[in-house]
Order: C-alpha cells, then sequence, then structure tokens
C-alpha cells in the first residue's frame, strides 16, 4: 500500500468527514450509557501540517487552513474546533492535524471504548505510540476490512464506526458496502458511516446501488462537492454514507452543509443529502 495520508490531512474531504465524526459522537453521546467508536482504516491519528509530506501539497490550506480564523463559524462545529485548538495551544499558528482515532480519542468519554485498526505496520506503530497512555484506547494491526466481523457486536451494545479506505483499488467501494452489510448483520444498531471520494459518476452510481442494498435499517447519504461534478481526473468532492444516523443529525447537516459549499468550495461548491434506504 503506498496511500499515505498525510500529504493529505486537513484537506477539504478531511474537515467535511471530521466535522460530522464530530456530531455523530456528540449525539451518541446525550445518552449516558456508554459506547464503542471503531475505525477500520485509522492511519497515524496525529498529523503536523508543517512536515514534509504535508507541505509538499499543501492541501490543507485549502480545507482546515478556510476555517481556522474564521469569525463566522457555526455553533455545531465548535467541538471540532476545540480539539484543534487544544492541540495547537502552543504553536503561533496551526501546526497539528487529528486523524478521525486522536478526535475520536478526545471527543469521547471516559465510559466509551475507542477501537482502532491499521494494517499498513510503520503506520500501525506510530498510531500505537500517538495512543499510548490511554487505556480506553485498543490498537489492532490487520486488515481492515475484517473488522466488522472481528470487533461486532461489541458489550456497550451502542457502537460508531467509520469505514475509511485509501481507495487505492477499484473494488474498495463494493468491498464499503461488504463492510456496511457484514457490520449491520453482526449488530444491527451500529451507526456505521462510510468515507468515499466523488469522482467518478458511473463507480458512484453502482456504489450508490450497492449500498442501497446492504439491508440497512436507514441509510443517510451526504455530499460535499467543491468543483462541478463533470471535472475530469479531480477528487470534486467527498461524501458519507451513515448507516442509523443518530435523531438529530439531518436537521444539524441542513444547518452545516450550507456553511461548508460555502467556506470550502473551490471552482464550485455545493452539497447533497437524501436517504439510499428511508427508515
Amino acid at each position: 500500500m503506498n496511500y499515505r495520508h498525510a500529504f493529505h490531512a486537513g484537506n477539504h474531504a478531511d474537515v467535511f468527514k471530521h466535522l460530522i465524526l464530530s456530531r455523530l459522537i456528540a449525539l451518541m453521546a446525550r445518552k449516558e450509557q456508554p459506547f464503542a467508536y471503531i475505525d477500520t482504516h485509522a492511519g497515524l491519528g496525529l498529523y503536523d501540517l508543517q512536515g514534509d509530506q504535508a507541505t509538499r501539497t499543501g492541501e490543507w490550506i485549502e480545507g482546515i487552513g478556510r476555517l481556522w480564523d474564521a469569525d463566522d463559524l457555526p455553533e455545531l462545529a465548535a467541538d471540532y474546533m476545540n480539539v484543534l485548538r487544544r492541540m495547537n495551544r502552543k504553536e503561533d499558528s496551526l501546526r497539528y492535524y487529528p486523524g478521525s482515532p486522536e478526535l475520536a480519542r478526545r471527543l469521547t468519554r471516559s465510559q466509551d471504548r475507542v477501537l482502532l485498526n491499521e494494517k499498513h505496520p510503520e503506520d500501525g506503530q506510530l498510531l500505537k505510540d500517538n495512543m499510548k497512555g490511554d487505556r480506553r484506547v485498543a490498537v489492532h494491526l490487520g486488515e481492515g476490512w475484517h473488522v466488522p466481523r472481528a470487533l461486532l457486536p461489541v458489550a456497550e451494545k451502542r457502537a460508531v464506526m467509520l469505514i475509511d479506505p485509501p481507495f487505492e483499488q477499484l473494488d474498495e467501494m463494493k468491498r464499503c458496502s461488504v463492510a456496511l452489510k457484514e457490520a449491520i448483520g453482526r449488530m444491527r444498531q451500529t451507526v456505521a458511516a462510510i468515507w468515499y471520494p466523488v469522482k467518478d459518476q458511473r463507480l458512484l452510481k453502482r456504489f450508490y446501488q450497492d449500498l442501497a442494498e446492504t439491508g440497512a435499517p436507514k441509510l443517510l447519504r451526504v455530499e460535499l462537492h467543491v468543483h462541478p461534478l463533470d471535472t475530469p481526473a479531480s477528487l470534486n468532492g467527498s461524501g458519507l454514507a451513515i448507516a442509523n444516523p443518530p435523531w438529530g443529525l439531518e436537521e444539524e447537516l441542513r444547518e452545516l452543509m450550507p456553511y461548508l459549499a460555502q467556506k470550502l468550495g473551490q471552482t464550485k461548491g455545493g452539497w447533497t443529502m437524501d436517504w439510499l434506504i428511508a427508515e
């Protein structure tokens, strides 16, 4: 595997994904009952935006860089931005960015567990190093596609699972739908979020059909677009397909998404949201 997320950390897709992840965790935390957060393709957990890989692409400048000094942030972005500000408290400017594992670790409560998986051996060891000292966190080094059958059901009886592969292989969209079907089959109430790139509309059409056939009780699709959808050879945006979204999320997204589209749009910002599987 050649993919290194450090080149893309903090870009528009990360901001979209992590802001919504922060809301999923906040809505799950309305109930005192504990839950498990599960990350199938976790990465490092922590990224240096002034490091060699991030500075070579500079993608974060058009992502989190646009929100960092914004004076019009919606209240729903507070949890996400507070994590960033605590991480960069000793810096003169934005430097450190949390991957989904670090964001989840910081936003979950003492009664919750954080279960992380990373296949790449070097990244997995760095993830372990970044997570050491927190007894709520367990790091697994294995194949991300095996996680639903390996870790579900969880003792907490509530779970948030992020499925976020690198999408280097053509079959990964299909494997996402299979993983979702397995997760729902093993623990029907799992809140499972699949991140995916918005590039090839032909592949996406088949992906949507596969997701609609997973048997999830309900499945919400939300996408952020930063370029027109027919822009060739470009990451035109990204999406999240969310099974069993907690009550209140759809309403929150109707407030958040216009702001993100306006703030993060490059040649043309936009967003869509609908139900692939209605309740």
